[in-house]
């Protein structure tokens, strides 16, 4: 399957959907405003191919932007749009400029990735950031039962490996979910219906693209 462009999406919320033999579906629910292809980058002048997308109504007032993107609306000619997406695709599916795209580019039952920022816990210790067990209940630990024990090694090499789990800021950091199915379109309210979870908060937005390993 030859790559697409994505779409930019605000995630409403989470769901239930029952399907038709009475089962209980969890599912998120993606709002896909009008998305337009603001701009297109190719091999030849930029070493790459993919589309810019603009969508979400932002400034009304066109004034308000920076001069750069002033053109890039009056190219297109909308209102100034909140978020600028760029999607990698394969050159046989370049869309013209001021291409209009919504929820009807993905179909029923296919898989999609999702991306998005998570949810920012701030600082959180080992057991609650990496599942740490946490250090015994008795016998001898005093005051120290859910630190994260041992950090570093021996006098050689006398360091703490970076990377090393431990304490520190939980979530606020940009996760792609894979293999999400689409379970129901509804154009006329254009909603995205997926099945499971996806990161964020409610009203973040996220980015939807076929998926990579699937379809």
């Amino acid at each position: 399957m030859k790559k697409r462009t994505g779409l930019i999406a605000t995630k409403i919320g989470n769901s239930s959907y029952y399907a038709e033999n009475g089962s209980v579906i969890p599912v998120t629910l993606l709002k896909i405003d009008e998305c337009i292809v603001s701009n297109i980058k190719t091999l030849e002048k930029d070493g790459y191919f993919s589309l810019q997308i603009v969508s979400v109504d932002g400034k009304t007032d066109i004034k308000k932007v920076n001069k750069a993107q002033q053109k890039l609306f009056a190219n297109i000619k909308c209102n100034p749009k909140k978020f600028i997406k760029e999607f990698r695709i394969d050159p046989e599916n370049k869309l013209e400029i001021g291409t209009k795209l919504d929820v009807s580019h993905f179909k029923i039952d296919q898989y999609v990735d999702v991306t998005s920022k998570s949810i920012g816990k701030g600082f959180a210790g080992a057991m609650k950031r990496h599942n740490f067990g946490g250090l015994r209940a008795s016998h001898g630990v005093s005051i120290s039962h859910r630190s994260h024990g041992s950090t570093g090694q021996n006098q050689d090499p006398g360091k703490v490996f970076k990377g090393k789990k431990m304490a520190g800021h939980m979530g606020a950091k940009k996760i792609t979910k894979q293999n999400l199915k689409v379970i129901d379109i509804d154009k006329e309210n254009k909603i995205l219906t997926i099945n499971g979870s996806v990161p964020g908060r409610k009203n973040s937005v996220v980015f939807v693209n076929d998926s990579v390993k699937k379809n």
